[in-house]
């Protein structure tokens, strides 16, 4: 290797070493990127990043995101000899049951590992929403003198992170809004695991990113620390525009056999490749998670270094708390998670007897809580008009300018999620995104995440029926409930007029994982509480909504299909037949509850109608085996909402019919 010192040298062979035998250890594992990105994540770590070992989450740190996450051996090499509290027993772990180490990197598992990574593309847009999110802090926070978000985002990704599609939707944002503080460190090494990129990747990756607004740099050599160090200098000098350092790296390093060939990339070298490996970087062969003591004192000294960084932003704050104390309590606040006093006082109420769609009320929502909540912070796919998501009033966010609080993701619901990931795992925000219900399908894997992360982020998916009409059966959702329902740790909730949308609200905001808000394009009568019962049972899944002495069956409806239900019992009553109707709008909320709550909205005498327009799937689960569902169990018509709605089965008529048909 060229200009790299002995103690360089022996800690790079360090992290490839770990990696290897770890790998060998468990016997299945990805050695090949940690071994060729050895030298890159030295580098970084040790030159540049601001961290503290002893305080993973210090707010003034900088953030490091493992976009492969494949190579999760380079992370936790680097964790371990940084003096973060991941011991060698734990590397030795390496994916096994119970360990600190998966197989790929897992927020809340690992100390300083800020997000979960594996599904490719997903980190690198992570990093995208948490440069933003350090932008959107500044703008807030920053004031002359006090620069208490003065850290960088640096991200390590693949070319299978920058082949998959939500990466260039993040990345074209990142480029259009001039997201100077992130540097991506590409580790081109023209390898996937079928073979050379050459068999299905040989686009102009730098042209690329030049043409997204990006800083391009290129490092020939990825073993010469001087040169991919000289590139992030000059990165973390260019705050204009993001920053691509694509770095030739030779995947498998060292090994003889296996260098350069994506034999390397998903299974360990093996027994005998491993030995003349560690004999070819001049390693003891015969001792395996050797880690010489002069690379384990000169890599600890990240925590001294760290311990002196966070010290100085610890005095800095203290000044700037002394000069603005409000903006100090703030920060606190926000960082601590905590939402302000009083803040259920700005939530509206609306008239009864009027219709609104519960967009329309969540745009209400959105608007009076957004004076009281400034960390409350979102946009859209570009469907603000539609899903009702631009709070007027503010400006929006924009190049050069991230003081707005609307967000512009464009058409873009991949990105949209990962970026609102990176933004909640940033602290200080909780952000909220926009799209029609029937896009959720785009945003899956982000969903996925934010549900294993728990991260508090709110979607708000809106035209969540065939009630969404005309536009056909292309955005008419039927299987996205059921999609969503199957996210362990995501929230669903379908509010059934204005009260319980506001009530939905109130869930979201005071959860701590994520929620999504399925609300209708279409007016939805304002129920009146007066004679039904009060709309804070919303928080409980599901409530008894009106009753009867002796109930022959309960409708179960949630969202549009709540009202139709309240129509049916009336017409079930001129016919002598008493219903309970139970709204249910978060299956998620309801098996929360104690089993005696439960069993008093449902009893298990009570036979059971479900009324909703989506597919049955998942509501035996309530209704058991004697009960009936109304639903879909096909795509939608192109037709007026109503009429769609109708023709398939969702009118009095239908509802009345069979239930009847249900007791008889």
């Amino acid at each position: 290797m060229d200009n790299v010192e002995d103690i360089d040298l022996l800690s790079i062979n360090t992290i490839r070493c770990l990696a290897i035998d770890a790998i060998e250890a468990a016997k299945s594992g990805h050695p090949g990127a940690p071994m060729g990105l050895a030298p890159v994540g030295y580098a970084l770590w040790t030159r540049f990043l601001r961290h503290n070992p002893a305080n993973p989450d210090w707010p003034g740190r900088d953030r490091f995101v493992l976009s492969a996450g494949h190579a999760s051996m380079l992370i936790y090499s680097l964790l371990h000899l940084s003096g973060y509290d991941l011991p060698l027993e734990e590397i030795k772990r390496f994916r096994q049951l119970g360990s600190a180490t998966p197989g790929h990197p897992e927020f809340g598992l690992t100390p300083g590992v800020e997000v979960t990574t594996g599904p490719l593309g997903q980190g690198i847009a992570m990093g995208v929403g948490m440069a933003l999110a350090r932008e959107l802090i500044s703008a807030r926070f920053n004031r002359p003198g006090y620069d208490l978000t003065d850290y960088y985002v640096y991200v390590i990704a693949g070319d299978g992170d920058l082949m998959e599609g939500v990466s260039s939707e993040a990345c074209s944002l990142a480029g259009h809004l001039g997201l100077g503080r992130l540097i991506c460190l590409y580790d081109d090494n023209k390898i996937t695991i079928e073979g050379s990129t050459e068999l299905s990747f040989t686009e102009d990756v730098r042209a690329r990113f030049k043409a997204y607004g990006w800083n391009v740099i290129s490092v020939e050599d990825a073993n010469d620390i001087d040169l991919v160090a000289d590139a992030v200098a000059e990165a973390r000098a260019h705050e204009s525009a993001p920053s691509l350092i694509a770095v030739r790296s030779r995947i498998a390093c060292g090994s003889p056999n296996l260098e350069g060939s994506e034999a390397s990339h998903g299974a360990p070298l093996g027994p005998e490749e491993a030995c003349l490996t560690k004999e070819n970087l001049g390693w003891p062969s015969g001792e395996d998670f050797h880690v010489p003591a002069e690379v384990l004192e000169h890599m600890r000294g990240a925590v001294e270094l760290g311990r002196l960084l966070e010290e100085e932003w610890d005095e800095q704050f203290e000044a700037y708390k002394a000069e603005h104390p409000e903006l100090a309590s703030e920060w606190l606040r926000v960082m601590d998670k905590r939402l302000p006093d009083g803040w259920e006082d700005a939530l509206p109420g609306f008239e009864t007897g009027k219709s609104m769609a519960t967009r329309a009320v969540s745009g209400k929502v959105l608007e009076a809580l957004a004076p009281v909540m400034p960390e409350l912070i979102g946009g859209s796919a570009d469907l603000g008009p539609s899903n009702l998501t631009f709070i007027k009033g503010y400006d929006s966010v924009r190049p050069g300018d991230f003081s707005g609080r609307n967000i512009h993701f464009g058409v873009r619901e991949h990105a949209m999620g990962a970026v609102m990931n990176g933004m909640a795992r940033h602290g200080g925000l909780i952000p909220y995104g926009g799209t029609f219900l029937v896009f959720s399908d785009y945003m899956r894997p982000a969903l996925r995440l934010a549900a294993l992360m728990r991260q508090h982020v709110i979607y708000i998916f809106t035209h969540d029926s065939l009630g969404v009409g005309e536009d056909g059966p292309t955005h008419q959702p039927v299987e996205q409930l059921a999609a969503l329902r199957s996210i362990p740790g995501l929230t669903v909730i379908r509010p059934a007029d204005a009260a319980e949308t506001v009530e939905a609200w109130k869930v979201a905001l005071e959860s701590t994982g994520p929620v999504a808000l399925a609300l209708s394009r279409q007016g939805l009568p304002v129920l009146d509480r007066t004679v039904l019962a009060p709309a804070e049972g919303l928080a409980r899944g599901a409530y008894v909504l009106v009753d009867e002495p002796n109930p022959s069956l309960a409708l179960i409806a949630t969202g549009s299909e709540v009202s139709l239900a309240l129509e049916a019992r009336k017409a079930l009553a001129a016919e002598k037949v008493s219903a309970r109707v139970v709204s249910m709008p978060s299956w998620e909320l309801f098996d929360e509850q104690d089993k005696r709550y439960r069993a008093e909205v449902l009893p298990a005498g009570l036979k059971s109608l479900a009324v909703e327009a989506g597919v049955s799937q998942g509501w035996h689960k309530y209704i058991g085996d004697s009960g009936g569902v109304i639903s879909i169990e096909r795509f939608g018509v192109s037709a007026p909402g109503g009429t769609a709605l109708a023709s398939v089965g969702f009118n009095v008529e239908n509802v009345v019919a069979r239930a009847k048909e249900l007791l008889d």
